[in-house]
């Protein structure tokens, strides 16, 4: 009705919005199933390089408490996954998590060639591109352009203050969101906060104050890489305000019918994820979700600043996958950590650690194979100490996205890689 009631002005960039909308399925690739009724991927960056080492502790090594003299944690406070290794102390709930059976954790994920510059490495986890290519398609993007033509704009919903390179596509989708703090809703009446920022302020207790924050403890927030789009800017430009505009309004109606009984924490990283359990829960038809969590670049001061990022982490999640089993969608949602490298893993002067490479990656849901897979980086055995990769980052993403979403990896990422057992 939209269409017909504005065709004297319609524009190239609605025109095409509006029959990729009620376009039909152009080949088999092309998935007619949505949020609503099939799996759900949320992707969750910790942004600027989180500390490994510190996450999944090697406590049984010698080496690590000889390398890291202030920050190595001491073995009984770590919560111990096996003989050799255990999760931060500040990690109980996703410890509970990979004791009942919810939890797989991947070691030492990384790729060959590693970048230690946070921009670059982001960009080529964000694109899943060797380290020796420059993409501008990202990995999701090309998994929207093949098989989700046709699909609602809100097939990928970024939380954030723009749109993340994994998103970039041939044929742009997706719509982003940021808190009121960064992204400024229009006031029906012009002079006082719209019932839109109202309803973002009310959720989760946000004020001005947390929402202002830059960062929950570090120097780096969410890194979003460089994004390239090959419609002209103005094309661009319009055809994302018009989806934010529209999709806001849809968005926001169905956030608005369901208030989880579950108490979130506070916090941008809490915040973000209930804001995407009321969307799951009210049925908006997105594939994919991505959330970021900053503050990981830890180069001085590491030990409080770290423990109070795991802490934020631990308890969103747990929120979170407590509110996805009272909502019943537990079974039916996977949320997938992942950073763009790790630290070194020698502490510097500073009390800190600098970039380094290899690092671990969290798997949840209720179809999780749990265990820990990959194997242990040597801490012996280093790149110019750095930790070297036992599996590469786009194993997991093309079991992803051919375990979880039905999608084939092939296609997606390139080539074909080895998948992981992570998934039942």
């Amino acid at each position: 009705m939209l269409g017909a009631a504005a065709t004297w002005t319609v524009p190239v960039f609605l025109e095409k919005t509006f029959l990729a909308l009620h376009a039909q399925a152009a080949d088999a690739l092309t998935q007619a199933v949505t949020g609503k009724d099939a799996r759900i991927l949320v992707v969750l960056q910790l942004a600027g390089g989180n500390d490994g080492l510190n996450t999944v502790v090697p406590f049984a090594d010698d080496i690590y408490y000889r390398s890291r003299p202030k920050l190595g944690i001491p073995a009984d406070k770590i919560l111990k996954l096996d003989n050799y290794a255990g999760l931060n102390g500040k990690l109980t709930g996703l410890k509970s998590l990979f004791d009942e059976g919810h939890l797989a954790i991947v070691q030492g994920v990384g790729y060959p060639n590693p970048n230690r510059s946070h921009f670059r490495s982001t960009e080529i986890w964000q694109t899943a591109s060797d380290a020796d290519r420059n993409e501008s398609e990202g990995w999701l993007g090309r998994y929207f352009d093949n098989c989700c033509s046709g699909a609602d704009p809100t097939v990928g919903v970024a939380i954030g203050e723009q749109m993340p390179q994994a998103f970039a596509a041939k044929n742009p989708t997706g719509v982003t969101f940021a808190n009121p703090g960064q992204f400024r809703w229009l006031p029906s009446d012009k002079t006082s906060a719209s019932a839109e920022e109202t309803f973002f302020r009310q959720l989760n207790g946000l004020d001005e104050e947390s929402s202002s924050a830059p960062n929950d403890g570090g120097s780096i927030g969410a890194l979003a890489g460089p994004a390239k789009a090959e419609q002209s800017a103005l094309d661009f430009l319009q055809r994302t305000a018009l989806d934010a505009q529209l999709s806001s309004e849809k968005i926001l109606a169905i956030a608005r019918k369901y208030k989880s009984v579950v108490p979130y924490p506070e916090g941008q990283l809490a915040a973000s994820l209930s804001l995407i359990a009321r969307m799951i829960a009210g049925g908006l038809p997105t594939r994919v979700y991505y959330a970021s969590q900053g503050g990981y670049d830890t180069h001085a001061g590491q030990s409080n600043a770290h423990d109070r990022l795991m802490g934020q982490l631990n308890d969103a999640l747990a929120a979170f996958v407590s509110d996805l089993k009272q909502q019943g969608n537990f079974d039916r949602v996977l949320l997938m950590t992942f950073s763009e490298f790790g630290r070194r893993v020698a502490e510097n002067a500073n009390d800190g650690t600098d970039h380094g490479a290899a690092a671990p990656m969290f798997v949840i849901s209720g179809k999780v194979k749990p265990g820990v897979y990959g194997k242990y980086s040597s801490l012996s055995d280093l790149d110019h100490g750095d930790l070297k990769f036992n599996t590469d980052f786009r194993s997991v993403y093309g079991t992803v996205l051919e375990h979880w979403l039905g999608a084939p990896s092939k296609v997606v990422l390139g080539r074909k890689f080895s998948n992981l057992p992570i998934i039942a």
